[in-house]
C-alpha cells in the first residue's frame, strides 16, 4: 500500500503541471477570443474539454489520497496542526471548489448561442478557479506542509 500511495502522491504532484498549464492556455485562450469577439470554435470546445478532464482527473486521485495519505488525520487537536488541518479541510475544501466552478463553467459556456459569451464564461469559470487553486496547492514554500515541486 504504501508503494501505491507514493506512486498516486507523484502523480497527483506531477499532474498539477498540466492541469494549470491546460488552465492557463484556456483562460488566455477565451480571453483573446472574448476581445477579439471571435467564433466558438472546435478546438476552444476541445481545450477546454481537456482541461475540464484533467482537473478532474487530478481531483480524483486526490480524494483517492484524501482517504489514505498520513497527512491527513482527524485526532485529537488536529486543527491546530498545520499540516492536518490544510490536508484535512483547506486544501479538499478548496480543490472541490475548483472542481465545482470548472465543471459549471464548462456545462454553462456549451449552453451559451451567443459565441462570445462561451469565451467570456469559460474565461471568468476558470480564472476564479485558478485562483482557488494556486490558493490550494502545497507549494514548497508554505511552511509546515512538507510538500515539493513535484
Amino acid at each position: 500500500m504504501a508503494t501505491l500511495n507514493k506512486i498516486l502522491i507523484s502523480a497527483h504532484s506531477g499532474w498539477r503541471w498540466v492541469v494549470l498549464i491546460l488552465l492557463l492556455v484556456a483562460i488566455v485562450k477565451a480571453f483573446s477570443a472574448w476581445k477579439k469577439k471571435a467564433d466558438y470554435s472546435d478546438s476552444d470546445r476541445k481545450l477546454n474539454m481537456f482541461t475540464m478532464i484533467a482537473f478532474h482527473l487530478q481531483w480524483t486521485v486526490g480524494l483517492v489520497l484524501y482517504f489514505t495519505s498520513a497527512k491527513r488525520q482527524f485526532i485529537e487537536g488536529w486543527m491546530s496542526n498545520e499540516m492536518f488541518r490544510f490536508y484535512g479541510l483547506e486544501h479538499i475544501l478548496m480543490m472541490t471548489i475548483a472542481f465545482v466552478l470548472i465543471t459549471i463553467g464548462h456545462s454553462k459556456s456549451k449552453k451559451q448561442l451567443d459565441q462570445v459569451k462561451k469565451h467570456k464564461t469559460i474565461f471568468v469559470f476558470y480564472t476564479i478557479a485558478l485562483v482557488i487553486i494556486l490558493a490550494g496547492i502545497p507549494w514548497p514554500f508554505r511552511t509546515g506542509l512538507a510538500a515539493g515541486w513535484f
